[in-house]
Parts: structure tokens; C-alpha cells; sequence
């Protein structure tokens, strides 16, 4: 039958015509037919050869069959066979057939709606009694005497006979506009066991979703299960795995790709593993659908990944009162924050996970919010959470929105209430240079605030005397640490030139994501006589520096972990933050406290402690050698004072090198010439 009607398109002279072989196919209803011994298996294997056969007529006759009612009612008979049962003996075939469709939607869009309409359709074509050509095809219908009509059959009297004998399938319930068909069999082939008919299917949906019609588009999200089926096939894998997950086995389970869901198998397996893999898979395949489809779809999608995965599921999790479940909660949606690419699905993440509007904080505030919880997990009394939470800021800090700075951070900075008003000069800190006489502080570089009358700062890296402000910033940081605290000299490994390098690459990378939002390139100037007003850092930037000034107290990997999350911090480009976090100098308003002036409380601290550890010196050295894996890890006594003070001295040597690539004493950036330690 192929070979006769493909023979007989190529033989046919006018195009878009329907030869009689064609025309005897679709008046006698030989696909029905086929259909239904396809569905009986009778005799055996008939199922795949119809599946076969119908593949191959739509993709090689040439003339638009799905537009006719005799094709489209067995096409969706066809769909609702396949997809329905798992590890069926056709799914290869299924997924050919489906692959053909597809394909013919891509070619023309408006076909969307028609497949995808179903039974609906055809239940409205038999109580109409029209024609057996579908709408779009009905409008171009040549003259009714034509022999070769695009339309076979163009007697009323037979369009009567042929719709009047609709199979009794089509009477059968379907559970719902859409069910059972095109959509609902994509999805079911998707979680076949065989990996390249899962990986076809879904190459398939990805296809569907992404036509350009804006109709078939909004057909696709409105009457069909497209996106409520993603979603729950979603939180299927998410409720499938197991309650207990270790962070570090979802942290080192990097990589997963919806074209490659399972880990390479070289890798330590453990409990879940599997399942886990799974769930990742299907969420970077969500956020690849978001990312390529059509407008409309991605954000139907996105907004029901939010609803049901991240409000109904995930949330509850994140605030359970169960250790084990905020654990595993908070570090599987930093692994799917890791994975998530998509504008539309960010946006819906940093909404739940932040709130819609920011507004600035106030010190006594409850945790109303989702975030205000996270950011008390990050100072939990259980160590492991408060890593795991704030792994998932760091995660969220670099991600391209903006958004998520201007809650955490900036919305509580703008005014620079942390500044003191009515006074020019800034105070001085103990043992630091005479500032009234420092040429930092008379040129107006990133202290405009101090001269009232001072004309706007000149651009950093381009200013002549912009390489004492930062040689300043640089030593400060450098210095800060007393010799006494100091071992990485000994170990002649100081690692300020790795900071150096390492910060270039990361503020490189920070500042290009940051460029679309059009930050300003400095403070704006204060008021001098502006009355001063309570300053409130915020509750992130609180439980960072309530965290950093208990350094010497806290286990290493706690300390590794908010260090990690203030350089991130640091690295933005805003001249409010920058201030803030990497200026020693500015002259703080009554009761305030910055990055360094909780850094010089710490070093205080230290020097106190230091006079209660015997041979504290030798201690701190053989301390630095485990942590560098040199020497055998012995308990030591005080180890976590030793290990905080390693810490310590490191975290103020990143903060000089960023502070040095952020406004390098020479322009261009390139070819820089690091500082040695402890001076520039």
C-alpha cells in the first residue's frame, strides 16, 4: 500500500492533488481498520506494524493527510495506544510515530491544536455532520466536479454516511479536555527503561514546545496537560527518592544532563543515588523546555514548577522541624539552583525564595518570610545546616539576578546610614596611619562623603592617585593579622598571588553578569547636615558578621563556608558594597560596624587568647601542615583556635586581592604586578 501511494504522488502531475488510491485509502477507512487490528494484536505483532506503517505514510506522502477527519480520528486512536504502559514491546515504533508527528507540527503550527484536540474534535465533526476534512483544510477545498479534489469526498450525502459511523471509541470518556493524546504520550515514553526511545520522546516534546505560533502556544498551555504533566512527572522523581540523602553525596553529583541522566559509574555510589540522578535529570530537562520554548509556555511552566514543586513540596521541607529534612530540602534545591538556566524559571526561584518586593529590615523583624528562615538556618545550632544553608546563598549570589543582591544586601545600604554625618574628617582606628593627612582622604576617592564640597570622585583606574588608595586598602588587610598569628611565610607559600589571580578571573565573571543592571560608579554624596538615622545592616549581613566574629570559636569547615559566602559578597561591582565590605577607612555612625571593624574585634580577641596558649606559635604551624595535608591530622588542644586563625590570615589576604582587582593601581587591568605580603 505504501509503495502504490507513494508510486502514485510521484506520478501525479498536479500537486496537492489526491489520487484515486489515496482517495479509495481514505473513503473506505482502511486506516480505521488497521487501527483497530493494531489495538486487538490480532494477529500478533500487528500493533508494531501499524505503527510502522502509519510512521511511514505520514512522513513519506507528501500530501497534508492529517488535515482529513479519516486520518486524524485513527492518528488518535493510535496516540492513545502508545505511552500508556510502561516497557511496551512497541515503544521504539511509538516513539518513531510520534517523532513524524512532531515533525509535520514543526513544518506547520496551526496543526497543533488539531492533534492535540482529540476526541473533542471529533465528537464535535459527528454532531455538526460537516465535512471529513478538518477546518483549516476545509477553507482551501477546490471546485466539488474536480475528479482530484483535496478533499475526497465532497458529496454531502457521503461526508453524512462517513461521520455517521464513527467507532464507539470515540464516545468513551476521555478524563479531561486533551487526556490521552500527543502531549500525554510524549510524557509516557519519556520514562521508558530504554534510554535512547526516553531521549527521543524527549527531543520531541522539546520540539512541540518551542513551535512559533503564539495560538498553538497558548492552545498548548490552556487545553492540554503539557505543563501540569511536566510537573507532576517532577515531583514523582522528587518523592521518590529518599528522605535521608547525605549533602555531600547531591553536592558532588554534578553534571547531570536530561541528555545524560545517570552519573558516570566510576564515581562512589551511594543509597539513592539513582533516584537522585533521575530527579536532576528531569529538572535540567524542565529548565532546558523553559529555556527554548515559546514565550507563553515557559512561563506557564515555570510558574507550575514554582506552585507545585517549590510551594507544595519543597517549602513545608524547608521549614519542618525535622533536622534531617531542612538538611536534605536545602541541599537538593542548591543543586537545582546549580542546574538552573532559564530567565523564567530564575525569576519564579528567586520570587520563592526571596519574596516579590524587598524591603529593608528592621532589627527586631521575626522570621515572617522563607528567606528570613533560611538566613536563621545559615546560624543554626546544628553546624551541618547552617554549611548546607549557606551553600545555597553562595549558589543564589551567582546567579544573574538582580534581585537577589538588592534583597539580601543593597536595599538595607542605600542612604549609607552606616556613615557618621556632621563630620568631615573620619575617625581614626587604633594603630592605622594619621587619615587627616593621608592623601586617601584628600583627592575624595570613594570618600566624597567626608568633603562636602568635593567635586564627584574620577573613575578608580584612572585616577593619578588612585594607587595610594588602594595600596592603603591592600595593607590594611595584608596587615591586619599580627606577625605573631602569622605561618603561611614559613611554609614559603604566602598564596597572595594565587588570591590575586583567582579574584581577577571571579570579579571578571561577577562584573559581566552585573553589567545589564546598570550600577552607579560611586556613592552618592552625603549631607553633611543630614541628622543621622538608625543604621540596620540587615538580617544576611548580621548573621555573616555574627558568624565571622566568632571565627575563633566555630569548626573549620563552618568558618571555610561564610568566608567563601563574603568574598562572593565582595566581589560585586557596587560602590555600596565595596564601601562597606572593602573600605578600612570610613568613618562609621555611632553604634555601626563594618567588615573590618568586626575583623579588628576578632584580632583583639585573638590576642587575648594567644597569651593562654602555651607554644602557641609551633601549635599554629603543625595546625597549618595538617590542614595542607603535610603531616598526619593529630587532635591538638585549642585546635579550633588554631584552625580559625589559619583561617583568618587567609580570608585577610583574599580580601586584599580582590580589593586590589577591583581598583587596580594601573589601567588596563592586564599585566599586573601582584604586591608582595604585608606591604605594596
Amino acid at each position: 500500500m505504501l509503495d502504490i501511494l507513494v508510486y502514485e504522488e510521484r506520478q501525479q502531475t498536479a500537486a496537492g492533488e489526491a489520487g484515486p488510491c489515496l482517495e479509495y485509502l481514505l473513503q473506505h477507512k482502511i486506516l480505521e481498520t488497521l487501527c483497530t487490528l493494531g489495538k486487538a494484536e490480532y494477529p500478533p505483532g500487528m500493533r508494531q506494524q501499524v505503527f510502522q506503517f502509519f510512521s511511514k505514510v505520514l512522513a513519506q506522502v507528501q500530501h497534508p493527510l492529517l488535515h482529513y477527519l479519516n486520518v486524524h480520528r485513527p492518528v488518535q486512536k493510535l496516540l492513545r495506544l502508545g505511552g500508556t504502559v510502561p516497557g511496551s514491546q512497541t515503544e521504539k515504533e511509538e516513539v518513531q510515530f510520534t517523532t513524524v508527528l512532531c515533525s509535520k507540527i514543526q513544518q506547520d503550527p496551526a496543526l497543533l491544536t488539531y492533534i492535540l484536540e482529540g476526541k473533542k474534535i471529533v465528537s464535535r465533526k459527528k454532531s455538526s455532520k460537516e465535512p471529513i476534512t478538518l477546518p483549516r483544510e476545509a477553507a482551501s477545498i477546490q471546485d466539488k466536479d474536480h475528479p482530484h479534489s483535496k478533499s475526497p469526498d465532497l458529496s454531502p450525502c457521503k461526508a453524512q454516511a462517513l461521520t455517521a459511523q464513527l467507532p464507539a471509541e470515540t464516545e468513551e470518556p476521555d478524563g479531561g479536555v486533551g487526556e490521552s493524546n500527543l502531549i500525554t504520550s510524549l510524557i509516557g515514553l519519556c520514562k521508558s527503561k530504554k534510554g535512547r526511545v526516553a531521549l527521543k520522546a524527549q527531543e520531541n516534546l522539546l520540539l512541540l514546545v518551542s513551535v512559533a505560533s503564539q495560538a498553538a502556544a497558548t492552545y498548548l498551555v490552556h487545553s492540554s496537560p503539557c505543563c501540569p504533566a511536566i510537573v507532576e512527572h517532577l515531583c514523582q522523581l522528587y518523592q521518590s527518592m529518599p528522605t535521608f540523602l547525605d549533602p555531600a553525596d547531591i553536592a558532588a553529583l554534578e553534571g547531570i544532563s536530561w541528555r545524560l541522566p545517570s552519573a558516570p559509574s566510576d564515581e562512589a555510589s551511594f543509597p539513592g543515588k539513582e533516584a537522585l540522578a533521575a530527579f536532576l535529570g528531569w529538572f535540567d530537562y524542565c529548565d532546558h523546555l523553559i529555556t527554548e520554548a515559546h514565550v507563553v509556555v515557559a512561563d506557564a511552566l515555570a510558574k507550575a514548577v514554582a506552585e507545585k514543586l517549590f510551594m507544595e513540596i519543597l517549602q513545608p521541607h524547608l521549614l519542618h522541624v525535622s533536622e534531617q529534612s531542612v538538611l536534605t530540602s536545602t541541599a537538593l534545591l542548591t543543586a537545582m539552583l546549580r542546574q538552573l538556566r532559564s530567565p523564567a524559571l530564575l525569576r519564579e526561584a528567586v520570587a520563592f525564595l526571596l519574596g516579590a518586593d524587598p524591603q529593608p529590615a528592621a532589627p527586631e523583624d521575626g522570621p515572617r518570610t522563607l528567606c528570613a528562615h533560611l538566613i536563621g538556618h545559615c546560624d543554626h545550632l546544628s553546624d551541618e545546616i547552617s554549611i548546607t544553608t549557606l551553600r545555597l546563598f553562595e549558589e543564589l549570589l551567582q546567579k544573574p539576578h538582580e534581585q537577589v543582591l538588592r534583597s539580601l544586601v543593597l536595599c538595607n545600604l542605600e542612604g549609607r546610614h552606616y556613615v557618621a554625618r556632621g563630620s568631615p574628617e573620619p575617625e581614626s582606628y587604633e594603630d592605622t596611619l594619621d587619615l587627616e593627612e593621608d592623601p586617601y582622604f584628600t583627592d575624595g576617592f570613594l570618600n566624597s562623603s567626608f568633603q562636602p564640597s568635593a567635586k564627584p570622585p574620577p573613575a578608580p583606574a584612572t585616577n593619578s592617585d588612585g594607587k595610594t588608595a588602594v595600596t592603603e586598602i591592600v595593607n590594611s588587610f595584608l596587615c591586619l593579622v599580627p606577625e605573631e598569628a602569622k605561618t603561611s611565610a614559613f611554609l614559603e607559600e604566602t598564596g597572595y598571588d594565587t588570591y590575586v589571580h583567582d579574584a581577577y578571573g571571579l570579579f571578571q565573571e561577577c562584573s559581566s553578569r552585573v553589567s545589564p543592571w546598570g550600577w552607579p560608579l560611586g556613592p552618592t554624596p552625603l549631607d553633611p547636615h543630614e541628622p543621622e538615622r538608625p543604621f540596620f545592616e540587615g538580617h544576611f549581613l548580621r548573621m555573616l558578621f555574627d558568624r565571622m566574629s566568632r571565627i575563633l570559636e566555630q569548626p573549620y569547615s563552618l568558618n571555610l563556608q561564610v568566608t567563601s559566602v563574603l568574598s562572593r559578597l565582595a566581589l560585586f561591582p557596587h560602590p555600596l558594597i565595596h564601601e562597606y565590605l572593602l573600605d578600612p577607612y570610613i568613618n562609621l555612625a555611632p553604634g555601626c560596624r563594618s567588615l573590618f571593624s568586626v575583623l579588628v574585634r576578632v584580632i583583639g580577641d585573638l590576642m587575648q587568647r594567644i597569651q593562654r596558649v602555651p607554644q602557641f606559635p609551633g601549635k599554629l604551624l603543625l595546625v597549618r601542615k595538617q590542614l595542607m595535608g603535610q603531616v598526619p591530622g593529630e587532635q591538638l588542644d585549642h585546635q579550633t583556635l588554631l584552625q580559625g586563625v589559619v583561617v583568618l590570615e587567609e580570608f585577610c589576604k583574599e580580601l586584599a586581592a580582590i580589593a586590589f582587582v577591583k581598583f587596580p593601581p594601573h589601567s588596563p587591568h592586564l599585566h599586573l604586578s601582584p604586591p608582595q605580603e604585608g606591604h605594596v
